[in-house]
């Protein structure tokens, strides 16, 4: 089974930036892949998407904010975070669109 292991969060104050990084143990070449968050008490929610051919999209809390991205020739799927604030506090997981399975995920704290 395809294993994913995300990297990259850590404490920053708002107005911070973060990268993240997610590493895929099989091809993402083919696939859509997405980054969603889980804050504490809430349920998980999508934040941004890139397909094969490398078109994004976000929802509107994170458009203009956050960048996905991808390296398929690496298995690398990154999140460039801007302007970070407390609201964006959560678990961040990247994943398989098609699959169900999640990583580990990284936490990202936006504190001062």
């Amino acid at each position: 089974q395809v294993q994913l292991v995300e990297s990259g969060g850590g404490l920053v104050q708002p107005g911070g930036s973060l990268r993240l990084s997610c590493l895929s143990s099989g091809s993402i070449t083919i696939y859509a892949m997405g980054w969603f968050r889980q804050a504490p008490g809430k349920q998980r929610e999508w934040v941004a998407t890139t397909n094969p051919s490398g078109k994004t999209d976000y929802p509107a809390s994170v458009k203009g904010r956050f960048t996905i991205s991808r390296d398929n020739a690496k298995q690398m799927v990154y999140l460039q975070m801007n302007s970070l604030q407390p609201a964006d506090t959560a678990v961040y997981y990247c994943k398989y669109l098609v699959s169900n399975s999640w990583g580990r995920g990284t936490q990202v704290t936006v504190s001062s």
